[in-house]
């Protein structure tokens, strides 16, 4: 697994979408029974995501983005043992 995406709105904060992407993968993850190391690496990414980024700035960077219409991804990995995000900005269509 080498990142997880993640599609903010406006109903739906970052913070949010990753609690809900962390929460779904550890159910997904218990309710499997057997080892996963594809999810574990993602539940980890996750976790550690949230435990490590500044989400009020996050929100500041998408927000802003989102109440113009234009969709917003964020494209979360490991970076030099740490996990790291790019955010892109999908210019709505019309």
């Amino acid at each position: 697994m080498n990142c997880v995406e993640l599609f903010p709105s406006l109903s739906h904060c970052i913070e949010t979408t990753a609690r809900e992407e962390f929460r779904n993968s550890v159910n997904q993850y218990t309710e499997g029974g057997c080892e996963n190391k594809k999810l574990e690496k993602k539940i980890e990414l996750l976790k550690a995501f949230l435990e490590s980024m500044d989400f009020k700035k996050l929100r500041s960077q998408s927000e802003k983005h989102l109440v113009e219409g234009k969709k917003v991804k964020f494209i979360i990995r490991w970076k030099e043992g740490k996990p790291s995000y790019e955010m892109v900005v999908i210019k709505a269509t019309d």
